[in-house]
């Protein structure tokens, strides 16, 4: 549980930290945009893989 905490949370500053740069740098929306996606996909894979992780332990037995 502690996995998906992590990254809900760096996404959250990484919108805040792109919204704060949009405003003050307009023209470089697009760019900033673009950006913060490629981060925030890069964080929510970290999240899927713990997913699946704790889904394998919970449910695979070891003999």
């Amino acid at each position: 549980m502690i996995a998906g905490i992590g990254p809900g949370i760096g996404q959250g500053y990484a919108a805040g930290k792109a919204t704060e740069a949009a405003g003050k740098r307009p023209k470089l929306q697009g760019a900033i945009l673009r950006t913060m996606l490629l981060g925030q996909a890069v964080a929510q894979t970290t999240g899927i893989y713990a997913l699946i992780i704790s889904l394998l332990l919970m449910f695979v037995q070891v003999f």
